[in-house]
């Protein structure tokens, strides 16, 4: 079932890992109902600490909040952001929007992959200064999904034509994270080649696993 993305917030000090609702195990992980939106509180908290988790399809509303969260957060001050990222899917156009907001802070971002990265949010991830997984994060290195185009033929070809020109775009910005050749990248988004932190780590696509 696919989920929206959305900003994900430091759960309580004290509470375990399986109490989390939006968890594998809560009652808002995959199959439950959506999670409630974030407290006023809550909001406040993350945004004083420079932290933004980012969970589920990146579409072009969750985009452009996380894009404005992060120029707010730049306005603020030069103190790096830490940015949480768990999206296998998204919009090509969508991604972007959020791509050029983080090309556009000066204040230095932390990505860490935390659950599963993949196809246009590898553009997201790749985008950061720094990235990071935790020990089981995964990196599936695939195609984006094609929206069914509507309208006339001459629209559908134009669509078409920007989805090539957004791929382009995504495998060269993976290529100039990871220092993999570009044809290595498209092979690897042909066959949706899935990578462990450990196999990240190797690829280039991660600095570092997070540890104790």
């Amino acid at each position: 079932m696919s989920h929206s993305l959305s900003l994900r917030y430091d759960r309580q000090p004290g509470r375990h890992p399986d109490d989390d609702p939006t968890g594998p195990f809560g009652p808002f992980g995959p199959g439950g109902p959506a999670p409630a939106q974030p407290t006023p509180w809550l909001d406040e908290q993350l945004f004083g600490r420079r932290m933004l988790f980012l969970r589920g399809d990146i579409d072009a509303e969750t985009a452009a909040r996380a894009a404005a969260t992060l120029l707010a957060l730049d306005a603020t001050g030069t103190d790096p952001i830490t940015m949480h990222l768990s999206a296998d899917q998204g919009s090509l156009t969508a991604v972007w929007t959020l791509v050029d907001a983080l090309d556009a802070v000066k204040a230095p971002v932390h990505a860490t992959a935390i659950g599963q990265v993949g196809a246009a949010a590898l553009g997201v991830f790749c985008a950061a200064g720094r990235r990071s997984a935790f020990a089981h994060a995964r990196f599936r290195l695939a195609e984006p999904k094609v929206s069914s185009p509507g309208g006339t033929a001459d629209q559908v070809v134009a669509e078409a034509g920007r989805y090539l020109r957004d791929l382009e775009d995504l495998v060269l910005r993976i290529a100039a994270a990871t220092g993999q050749p570009r044809s290595r990248i498209e092979d690897d988004l042909q066959s949706g080649r899935v990578l462990s932190a450990e196999e990240a780590l190797s690829y280039g696509l991660i600095t570092d696993i997070v540890t104790r």
